[in-house]
């Protein structure tokens, strides 16, 4: 079978190109205990933002808007200062770029902390559009945040790459019609896999690796 071009690639933010857990696992556990409820291991909380069926905000119950307000709140305090870039994912941007692929972010972080985290990092030249949460757009594993890239693009959704560490990521690319990468952390490579990741890697550089023996 004959491998399609690559044409582009999609990038999933929080735990695939950056470490932006930290901040959310404070301001999530600090508001649990404010509304009286059980705290959740780091662990846990990767996976819940991991499937993208359901928001955080709903783990709140009935007090979710209340609560929700308070998470973001406590996050917003101080999240930019506790961003910290993954191992590779510079070397791999600027070598994409090298090669003249377009990139996008394709992420559940709302659009404006999704630009706020590109703009601290200094990284956002690097990428040709950015799809975040807004208000009525349907979020991962509902395909449209891929398409939406895909036709910011101008590329065909057969042709791109997502590259994700959730299992959101890995179904909206396949839903979307395009290759999924797994990266594990959250999740496992059998867990990656069966929702349709084609490859699983255990780092950028990996992937990066990988890319490099598909795109001359």
């Amino acid at each position: 079978m004959t491998t399609p071009n690559i044409e582009a690639v999609l990038f999933d933010m929080d735990g695939t190109i950056v470490d932006a857990f930290p901040p959310i696992i404070r301001a999530l556990n600090q508001t649990f205990i404010e509304f009286d409820l059980p705290t959740m291991s780091d662990i846990d909380i990767k996976r819940h933002t991991g499937k993208g069926d359901c928001s955080m905000i709903a783990l709140f119950g009935d007090r979710k808007e209340e609560a929700g307000i308070r998470f973001l709140e406590i996050h917003d305090e101080d999240y930019l200062d506790h961003i910290n870039p993954l191992t590779g994912a510079v070397a791999l941007f600027n070598w994409l770029k090298e090669r003249e692929i377009p990139i996008a972010i394709v992420t559940s972080k709302s659009q404006i902390r999704a630009e706020a985290q590109l703009d601290a990092l200094g990284w956002s030249h690097y990428f040709d559009t950015v799809i975040g949460k807004i208000a009525g757009r349907a979020e991962k594993p509902d395909p449209t945040p891929v398409l939406l890239a895909c036709k910011e693009l101008s590329v065909a959704a057969g042709s791109c790459i997502m590259i994700g560490d959730g299992l959101a990521d890995m179904k909206a690319a396949t839903r979307a019609g395009s290759r999924a990468l797994g990266i594990c952390d959250g999740f496992s490579a059998d867990e990656l896999t069966e929702v349709g990741a084609s490859h699983c890697f255990n780092s950028l550089i990996e992937v990066h690796s990988w890319l490099k023996s598909q795109i001359s």
